[in-house]
């Protein structure tokens, strides 16, 4: 693969920020890839960028593309990104980190480019090395239907204390499923409007894109001021009526303060015990399929009394790590080790390097772990997400219901299932 030519750039992701873009050349096309920015994250997590910000790393990577031009690179395999990976980590020693949206953009641009050489898809070229060229399963979107936390802004200064409640399908086909959801998402806002839940700011004619903005949060999910009991009472019907399961993203470390959980919508604190009792109470009661860091992420005893309480109830949940694994093999086999969750999120940028995500996948595929393939609050209009869940085998792809940076990756899946047919 040679390198005519490589530009990297600035472009606004789905909150308006800016984020980094790569556009590579090769004798075989342009390609391009874009790097998404979470807003709540994990303390383990790789820094996004350079510890003085975005424009330091922007000028680390513009002086690092420009030793990349006219150079040959061999990558056949996904373990080939190793000769590239090793030129970013000289560079780093001696100029300072990129960050890890830097690592995410370089090597998916690469990867597209290195996939295009060998006339496969991206999601092939990744599961020929990983799954030994096996046809596929593909995945089952988990959609954020209504939100909260830190990615909803306060409605009259109240919001959910969780940050996502999800719709889960369970399909034969993934365009059925994303069906499903949409139709569910637009029925809770029928629900929540009836029930004077979602926001209303009384806006003049026009701006659609205004209204827009002001309904639905950072990853297009609907607004609320209600607590998280009502919303899941919403849910639950929403569920019911088209047949879907329902799930939490509690991003409990976002209100876990000195020791205790402070629900700020009920004014109430829980302590860690309290906490692992009212998550598993809510599983029982709402009959929840799908739980995400309903402890806080250093607790990894906490989630393990989760997960032996969703047993012992003969609940087939799905205790599902994200800042308690934040994608790094170390923390991932400590979880696994302390049966502390049988499910992961897995999110490229968390961890800076493809390299270590296959690492990882290898590891939950050894030890049944169910993974979970996420985009982040902050997305671009790039779609690798999908290429990677599918080849590495995601049994699930969270990449929201409403939006275009979210629908574009959905669409992509769609496009690969209709291609094995």
């Amino acid at each position: 693969m040679f390198v005519k030519s490589v530009m990297p750039g600035f472009v606004k992701n789905s909150r308006g920020e800016r984020s980094i873009e790569i556009e590579l050349e090769t004798y075989e096309g342009k390609f391009r890839c874009s790097a998404p920015s979470g807003k709540s994250t994990g303390s383990s997590e790789v820094a996004c960028y350079n510890r003085k910000g975005i424009d330091h790393s922007m000028k680390l990577l513009r002086v690092f593309c420009k030793g990349l031009i006219h150079g040959n690179f061999l990558v056949k395999r996904l373990n080939d990104l190793k000769e590239l990976n090793g030129l970013m980590v000289k560079f780093e020693a001696r100029h300072g980190k990129f960050g890890g949206n830097v690592w995410y953009a370089v090597e998916g641009v690469f990867l597209k480019a290195a996939a295009k050489d060998v006339g496969k898809e991206l999601w092939e070229f990744i599961n020929d090395d990983v799954n030994n060229g096996l046809k596929p399963k593909m995945p089952m979107p988990v959609g954020n239907c209504i939100g909260g936390g830190l990615h909803s802004k306060k409605i009259k200064n109240r919001r959910p204390d969780f940050q996502e409640f999800l719709l889960i399908p369970k399909e034969k086909k993934f365009g059925r499923a994303v069906t499903k959801n949409l139709r569910a998402y637009e029925y809770a806002k029928r629900l929540l409007s009836q029930k004077s839940l979602v926001s209303s700011w009384g806006l003049g004619v026009g701006s659609k894109f205004r209204e827009w903005r002001r309904e639905r949060n950072d990853e297009g999910a609907w607004l609320t001021r209600r607590n998280n009991e009502e919303v899941l009472e919403i849910l639950r019907k929403v569920a019911k009526r088209y047949g879907l399961r329902i799930g939490l993203d509690v991003a409990s470390g976002s209100f876990f303060e000195k020791g205790y959980y402070n629900y700020k919508n009920k004014n109430l604190i829980r302590d860690k015990v309290d906490q692992v009792e009212y998550i598993s109470k809510l599983i029982r009661k709402f009959g929840i399929f799908y739980v995400e860091d309903g402890i806080e992420e250093d607790d990894f005893s906490g989630f393990k009394s989760l997960s032996e309480m969703a047993k012992k109830n003969r609940m087939k949940s799905l205790i599902v790590g994200d800042d308690l694994t934040t994608t790094h093999l170390k923390r991932v086999q400590r979880a696994v080790r302390g049966g502390a969750m049988n499910a992961m999120i897995i999110k490229p940028n968390q961890v800076g390097s493809i390299l270590e995500v296959k690492r990882v996948v290898e590891y939950c595929k050894k030890y049944g772990i169910v993974m979970i393939f996420s985009h982040r609050s902050g997305e671009t209009m790039d779609n690798i997400l999908a290429d990677y869940c599918v080849g590495f085998g995601g049994s699930f792809l969270k990449a929201g219901i409403f939006g275009k940076e979210r629908l574009i990756k959905l669409k992509r899946i769609m496009d690969i299932e209709k291609s094995l047919k």
